[in-house]
Parts: C-alpha cells; structure tokens; sequence
C-alpha cells in the first residue's frame, strides 16, 4: 500500500513538469487589395516558443516585395511606418492585425484570389525560419473567425 501512495505521489509532481511552449503561428490571413497594382496585407499571430526571438523579414513568393509595418495614428491622421524587427518574448504573443502591426505585400501574382491560401516565410534573427500557409481574402471580405 506505501508503494502505491508513492507512486500516485510521484506521479503526481510529475504532472507539473511539462514541455516549454513551442514557436507557432496561427490566424493567419492576406487580405487583397480593392485596386490591382495596390498592396495587400497579412495578418497573424505569433506565439513564443521557449526562448526570446525576433522576427526580421516576412516574404511569399507570390508577392515581389514584402515590409513589415506599425500603423499609427497621430493628430487625427493614419500613418504606417516600417519596422526592422518585431520582438516575441519567451511564452508571449505578438498579434499582426488592422489598424496595428501588419506586413504589407507589394506587387501580388494576380493569379492569386479570394479563397485559396499562400505560403509565406517568417525569419528570426537567429537564423530560424518557418513556413505559414495564409487563406486569401478579398478586400471588402469579413475577417476571418478562427
């Protein structure tokens, strides 16, 4: 009988000791724009895996150029502005969303529509690089429920 109140014991405090969080990305879209030859923007969320790490560049091979931008607001004006890098804390969350950080995607394959999904690359300054595929929608879409 103490052998068995030992082992739910131990059983027990193992039962705290999980995995650290892991690196993914989710609730991600490209939202087209209303006019050809205008940017769209992708939206997403990233979530910390056990270490800090810093994002430096967002591509697809669908669009020629890619920037990551903060949308500001300032005397009753909107402005973006680019950023170099976006930091994602150990364990955190960093939200790419209208009307705040978003990666604008320059010059898209018009072979891209509404419904189909695309690949885009994130890359870490540590040299780490991940794949996310983004649904596509059209520019008066609903954003999607995830």
């Amino acid at each position: 009988m103490r052998i068995l109140g030992l082992l739910i014991a131990i059983l027990l405090g193992l039962g705290g000791c999980s995995q650290p969080a892991q690196f993914y990305i989710d609730h991600g879209y490209v939202r087209l724009a209303a006019t050809p030859g205008r940017p769209a923007a992708a939206y997403f969320t990233l979530h910390g895996g056990p270490a800090d790490m810093t994002l430096i560049s967002v591509h697809t091979e669908f669009a020629i150029k890619s920037e990551i931008h903060q949308s500001t607001m300032a005397g009753g004006m909107s402005a973006m502005k680019p950023l170099d890098r976006v930091a994602l804390p150990a364990g955190g969350t960093v939200a790419f969303k209208p009307g705040g950080m978003h990666v604008m995607l320059f010059d898209m394959n018009p072979a891209i529509k509404p419904g189909k999904t695309m690949t885009i690359d994130f890359t870490f300054s540590d040299g780490s690089r991940y794949e996310y595929d983004a649904m596509v929608i059209a520019a008066g879409d609903p954003a999607p429920k995830f």
